[in-house]
């Protein structure tokens, strides 16, 4: 399941929900992002996450249909906000369910390093009183990451 919602989300209710009533579940993982107040040594006050309406829901619901291919899956969830949001705010949102805990890391490992690599989301940071916002650019290492899920098969 995927939602990208401007609104807040709980992650405690979140985990609760996909887990209830499904006992096949042995093993669950969860993957919660926060705005941070520092990146790359630089003050963040706020950051604003734009995107397609449509596009991203058909990217999100790609990936995730890439991990249930990958892994034996019993449930998943994708939540991502979009919007202006302050340090300390939750931004994304991943659990993966499985029988047994292996599939379950892997799988949210998986879908954090292609959300961060291949949604369609823009991120724009504001920084002190004096300092213009500025458009933040795709991280090297976050393309390394997602890349050795393209050379590994499951």
């Amino acid at each position: 399941m995927i939602r990208v919602q401007e609104e807040p989300f709980d992650i405690a209710a979140e985990l609760h929900a996909i887990r209830s009533g499904n006992h096949k579940i042995g093993g669950t993982a969860l993957f919660a992002g926060s705005v941070r107040d520092l990146n790359l040594g630089e003050q963040v006050s706020a950051m604003t996450l734009e995107h397609y309406p449509g596009m991203t829901e058909k990217a999100l619901a790609g990936i995730e249909a890439e991990a249930n291919e990958r892994w034996p899956l019993d449930a998943s969830l994708i939540v991502h906000r979009y919007g202006r949001m302050q340090p300390g705010e939750d931004i994304v949102l991943v659990i993966t369910c499985s029988s047994h805990r292996e599939a379950a890391f892997e799988a949210c490992q998986f879908l954090m390093d292609w959300l961060k690599t291949r949604a369609p989301f823009w991120k724009l940071e504001e920084g002190g009183d004096t300092e213009a916002a500025k458009w933040v650019d795709a991280r090297e290492s976050d393309d390394k990451a997602a890349d050795r899920w393209s050379r590994e098969e499951k």
